[in-house]
């Protein structure tokens, strides 16, 4: 049985839980832009002038041009056409959902695909390996009727700290129209210098390529993006599901276009705590971690148990359901402190010697 903590304050390096402190490792604020005093100051400055939220279609009459200056510096960063903020991770992949599935569209879903680029709220997905469905993935496609396909996958295994090769999307088919699709949420703002998924993914004429993320992560910001072509992006902005929605609050666009300095510290001090972490925890053979990735899975779920006893919080709960089994995990962050790391590191020796 896992313990709920309820508490009322922002978790940062450590959180208080009725009168105890305990160092935390969880969560998912990679770079530590949510607890950074700089970042903050300047969201403060930002909701001056823009206020606290924006409540009407980006498509009226009256258009905010922080939306589309912040969208065009997210798309050269991550170096693709166009991006497309939306309110939140969640909201990204189903306005692409949405879309596709109005264009009747046959979706196919990776293993372990988050619920954001789901179809339908109660569906499964494949529980094959992922190499191994990649790898069966031409002769499925043989076997569907003719017209468009769209599939739909994660960047990352980011609850067991896994990568996925994408070699396998250089084998598709060229001779149909295919929308891949890759919820990079846990990726975007952490890897390839923060560029996500991007940069990885292989480019076929026939494949349009679509990132979606969640911008509540290593970014910082209450929102989602769509990465990708222009023609694309243009045809989401068009949908009565984009324009029916309120959007991000512009304040934290201002913030992000002025927050260069806050990410690059982040991104830098996140590497230096890895480089530790993996020095320390990777020989305890308790651990699979993705290098450079800042999670560490653990099927010793009791290790969650005895870390809280002693006064470390980890992340540790059933997802994307309640029935799912627990997940025990390791999160460092940008916020973390050598000495925080130390501790845990000799922590998680007694437990294992």
């Amino acid at each position: 049985m896992i313990d709920i903590f309820t508490i009322n304050s922002l978790p940062d390096r450590s959180i208080s839980h009725e009168g105890r402190d305990y160092l935390f490792f969880s969560g998912t604020a990679y770079l530590g832009l949510q607890q950074n005093p700089g970042f903050q100051q300047l969201l403060v400055e930002s909701i001056g002038r823009y206020g606290t939220v924006f409540g009407s279609s980006r498509n009226g009459n009256l258009r905010i041009g922080v939306y589309e200056e912040a969208e065009a510096k997210l798309a050269t960063w991550v170096g693709t056409e166009s991006a497309l903020t939306v309110s939140s991770g969640m909201m990204a992949g189903q306005l692409v959902v949405n879309w596709l599935q109005a264009q009747s569209v046959v979706c196919l879903h990776g293993p372990g695909a988050h619920p954001a680029i789901w179809t339908s709220p109660n569906m499964t997905t494949p529980s094959t390996d992922f190499a191994d469905w990649a790898a069966q993935l031409p002769e499925q496609l043989k076997t569907l009727p003719t017209g468009p396909i769209a599939i739909l996958v994660n960047s990352i295994e980011a609850v067991r700290s896994e990568y996925y090769a994408f070699d396998w999307v250089n084998n598709l088919p060229d001779d149909r129209l295919i929308t891949l699709v890759v919820d990079d949420s846990h990726g975007l703002g952490v890897l390839n210098k923060g560029r996500g998924i991007w940069p990885q993914l292989p480019k076929k004429p026939n494949v349009t390529l679509l990132v979606t993320a969640s911008l509540a992560k290593a970014m910082g910001l209450p929102g989602g993006v769509v990465l990708g072509d222009t023609a694309s992006i243009q045809a989401l902005r068009s949908t009565a599901f984009f324009g029916a929605c309120s959007p991000i609050p512009p304040a934290y666009l201002d913030a992000y276009l002025r927050a260069d300095a806050y990410y690059t510290e982040g991104r830098e001090r996140l590497t230096q705590n890895l480089i530790l972490a993996e020095k320390l925890l990777s020989p305890t053979g308790l651990f699979n971690q993705a290098k450079g990735y800042p999670v560490f899975f653990t099927k010793q779920d009791d290790l969650y148990s005895y870390l809280l006893e002693k006064g470390i919080f980890i992340y540790s709960f059933a997802y994307p359901t309640a029935s799912d089994r627990a997940n025990s995990r390791i999160v460092i962050s940008a916020f973390h402190e050598f000495a925080d790391i130390q501790t845990l590191a000799e922590t998680i020796y007694t437990y294992c010697f």
